[in-house]
């Protein structure tokens, strides 16, 4: 049984903090799974991560839902938050719900991730039995409007809007809100305010969940990460060192030693 949005509702009635990590495989999303993390997001961070792009924009929604097939399939429990892509629901209403019945039925997400405050969207989703994860702050899609990719909500304007926004979100139907790279402070009055759990990134503890990259987390990409990552393992590293010792065991010719060839 999946976890429900009604599981992340009462985990923020209790106080229960929980976390979300991003996925773009089978193999990840069965570890992520393993590890009992409750919600798992198909980023469109896939974008950068996986495939090479500088942004999140040239991602398609093709590429999301191979993607998200792919982490739906390997996980048993978590659910499963696809990220709407740039360009799939900015042009109309109808656009936007078609991209995000695509997630459920072809990609197996239980649910959909938008950026910005996309309140009539969101209405229109819910009422047609999409759960909708809002996302505001720094909103990557967004990147060249916002002129590069900086903290927001610092100007005590700037947190208003953030927090006017974040209840349109909430009474549109939003069952939970990513906040990004906005002072701790005005995350965490945002998060008093609503009913619906908050997920921090780069917006401090006072945040009712925590998410990550999970290439970040495990330390497997390259140049230097930003200020809110915590990296728990270094396996970029790891990796290195292996495939590096792989190379130089088949050149000396220690491998395959007996024990790893058939007879």
């Amino acid at each position: 049984m999946h976890v429900t949005v009604r599981d992340l509702a009462r985990f923020k009635q209790e106080g229960r903090k929980f976390v979300m990590l991003t996925a773009y495989d089978h193999l990840t999303a069965g570890i992520l799974d393993e590890a009992d993390v409750p919600v798992i997001l198909v980023g469109d961070s896939l974008a950068q991560v996986m495939l090479g792009y500088e942004t999140t924009l040239p991602v398609t929604m093709d590429e999301m839902l191979h993607h998200t097939k792919a982490v739906a399939r390997g996980a048993g429990r978590a659910m499963v938050v696809a990220d709407m892509p740039f360009g799939s629901y900015q042009t109309s209403l109808d656009e936007g719900f078609a991209s995000a019945v695509r997630f459920l039925k072809e990609g197996g997400a239980q649910a959909v991730k938008l950026e910005g405050a996309q309140v009539e969207l969101t209405h229109r989703l819910v009422d047609h039995g999409i759960p909708v994860m809002a996302h505001l702050g720094l909103t990557p899609q967004s990147v060249h409007a916002l002129g590069g990719y900086r903290v927001q909500g610092r100007s005590r304007e700037a947190a208003d809007r953030l927090a006017s926004d974040a209840r349109s979100m909430a009474k549109a139907g939003a069952f939970s809100l990513v906040l990004e790279a906005i002072p701790a402070p005005v995350a965490a009055e945002i998060t008093r305010s609503l009913a619906i759990p908050t997920i921090g990134i780069g917006a401090g503890g006072g945040c009712d969940a925590q998410v990550l990259v999970i290439t970040d987390l495990l330390g497997l990409g390259s140049g230097k990460a930003p200020k809110f990552v915590k990296q728990y393992a270094n396996l970029r590293s790891t990796a290195v060192d292996a495939v590096t010792q792989f190379t130089n065991e088949v050149q000396t010719g220690s491998f395959p030693d007996d024990s790893h060839i058939y007879r």
